[in-house]
């Protein structure tokens, strides 16, 4: 990550920030614009007053998904090892199950939380659960990361030490995260939507004409890695095994896209479930871009130094993305890219701020104090954004000790050891109405114990892993086995324990479910379903399915 801003900050030139400092006047105008509408209720602090188009929920969802890291990552990615990591980025389908099969529950129900939905739909065990373990993890990984990055992305720009670059970032995007609530959020994320497109894909324009456009990368690339085209690795491949990324894959991308507050909770600001499910549907499309305008360029990076090796120098695959920008951009686009990558890293913390804020006054804080006003509750959102910032400060050193390495691989690999449960039970519980509170609850309780039974193995072997050694043990195959079939492994047991339970013991009270749950909906509410879209939807739904099939089927 520093080879990035120091290579960016080693080539702009004064046009270049002058366009930096356009950008953070226009960001400032918006989080000014937002604050001075007024944030009277809960829902207006919350979730924009219910009242966002469909246009801004899905540049937001595609703002919140993306960060600096993940720039320099998934370029990173390409240029070393091409293809297979965009498995991930088609995940663009399952952006579609939130807009088709989740969000009309989440809606109906009211919810502000994903919590307070399993409470609705279970009971408050299950809230508890969840919006506890949730915001944990929130502040540990989401938060500490992200800080930890803008603190790089500061200083490396604007010259100045680490600490001054990570506290001054966290600070202005917590001020007006503060005081504009999910508004301010979600509108800054819209411009900062079209400025990291914008700055990436001249990136992928100006890179292809050097390289000689799409049939020559290809022919220079496959020539020297034949297989750095293809997304489909064997089985048994150590790091991209298609079984795990396409159904391991697929669990977490169910977990993070359709039952993490952190981006659910930019759907539940629209006015009805039709805007919603098309804000869905055009963040579907916006997250298909990051191969063309992210990982295409790693690639490209890759082909530039095979091409041109006296030029195009590359001694870790992280250097490829400012590789490009320093030899690629001309003056002002560089500046434009830089302001890109702010942009990632401020929408990113702006989400977690206002996703911790939100589940601890809705699912804690109004839980232990009931009544509340709504004016009670709206400082004690914005009390929660300030700690969450002041705990994240805390959390600094540490990171900074850290600097990404061991700690990176496993906040990563975390995540499909989290996922399995929650997709089990929010899944089945839409599907199916015989799940009950029992079942959800002893499920996710199982599946904490499973993850911490994962990543105790994995520490205890940690030396064994790192250089090689195998050892007869079960614990140890336990431990090694790849993480994205780990998840494979996990949600199916999930599935069977929750299903098991379910049916051994006493069904829920329908009528309290009603409209929770398919087996539920009322005659009205199945008539509101069939009114909530037109032809429209269901043909661009279609053709991005199709889309992700033929990019499927093109790379491999």
């Amino acid at each position: 990550m520093n080879q990035l801003f120091l290579a960016i900050t080693s080539v702009l030139e004064s046009l270049d920030w002058i366009v930096l400092g356009v950008y953070f006047l226009a960001l400032i105008g918006v989080a000014v614009w937002v604050v001075l509408q007024k944030n009277n209720t809960t829902e207006d602090y919350f979730l924009a007053g219910r009242n966002v188009g469909w246009f801004v929920i899905g540049a937001s969802i595609f703002a919140s998904n993306i960060g600096s890291e993940h720039v320099v990552g998934l370029a990173g990615t390409g240029f070393e090892s091409g293809a297979p990591m965009a498995h991930y980025e088609l995940h663009a389908w399952i952006v579609l199950l939130l807009g088709w099969l989740f969000l009309p529950f989440y809606i109906r129900s009211g919810a502000f939380t994903m919590p307070e939905f399993l409470e609705k739909r279970f009971d408050s065990r299950s809230r508890w659960f969840l919006s506890l373990f949730s915001l944990v993890a929130y502040i540990l990984t989401k938060v500490s990361v992200t800080i930890y990055a803008g603190g790089i992305v500061v200083s490396e720009l604007l010259g100045i030490p680490f600490w001054y670059g990570a506290i001054g970032i966290v600070i202005f995007t917590g001020i007006y995260t503060v005081i504009g609530g999910m508004k301010a959020v979600i509108y800054t994320e819209t411009l900062q939507t079209v400025v990291l497109i914008l700055g990436s894909v001249c990136i992928t324009y100006l890179g292809l004409q050097e390289v000689g456009g799409w049939t020559q990368l290809r022919e220079t690339v496959i020539a020297v890695s034949p297989d750095h085209f293809n997304m489909w690795r064997p089985m048994n491949d150590a790091d991209f095994p298609w079984t795990g990324l396409l159904f391991g894959g697929t669990i977490v991308g169910i977990w993070y896209w359709c039952t993490d507050q952190y981006i659910v909770q930019r759907t539940l600001a629209a006015h009805n479930i039709k805007i919603g499910r098309r804000g869905a549907i055009f963040g579907a499309y916006l997250k298909l871009l990051p191969i063309l305008i992210f990982l295409v360029p790693g690639i490209i990076a890759f082909a530039l130094s095979i091409q041109n090796p006296e030029v195009f120098t590359i001694d870790k695959a992280d250097k490829a993305f400012p590789m490009l920008v320093k030899y690629l951009l001309p003056v002002g686009l560089k500046g434009l890219v830089a302001g890109g990558l702010m942009a990632a890293l401020m929408s990113s913390l702006a989400s977690v701020f206002n996703s911790c804020s939100t589940i601890f006054t809705i699912d804690i804080y109004q839980k232990l104090k009931p009544n509340k006003s709504d004016n009670e509750l709206l400082n004690t959102g914005r009390i929660a954004t300030i700690f969450i910032v002041v705990l994240g400060i805390i959390w600094i050193p540490i990171m900074e000790k850290i600097g990404g390495g061991v700690m990176n691989q496993y906040l990563q690999n975390v995540q499909s050891y989290i996922a399995p449960p929650v997709t089990a039970v929010f899944l089945l519980g839409i599907i199916w109405k015989r799940v009950n509170s029992q079942a959800a609850i002893t499920t996710l309780l199982a599946g904490l114990v499973l993850l911490i039974m994962r990543l105790g193995s994995e520490i205890y072997y940690q030396s064994e892993i790192i250089s090689n050694e195998l050892v007869n043990s079960v614990w140890f195959t336990f431990a090694t086995i790849n993480f994205s079939h780990m998840a494979i492994f996990m949600f199916v047991f999930s599935v069977m324990l929750c299903i098991s339970i379910s049916l051994l013991t006493t069904a829920p009270n329908y009528k309290k479910i009603i409209g929770l749950s398919y087996g539920t909906l009322s005659e009205k509410q199945k008539l509101d379903n069939k009114n909530s879209y037109d032809r429209i939807d269901v043909v661009l739904s279609v053709l991005l399915v199709l889309l992700v099939i033929g990019i499927l089927s093109y790379f491999k």
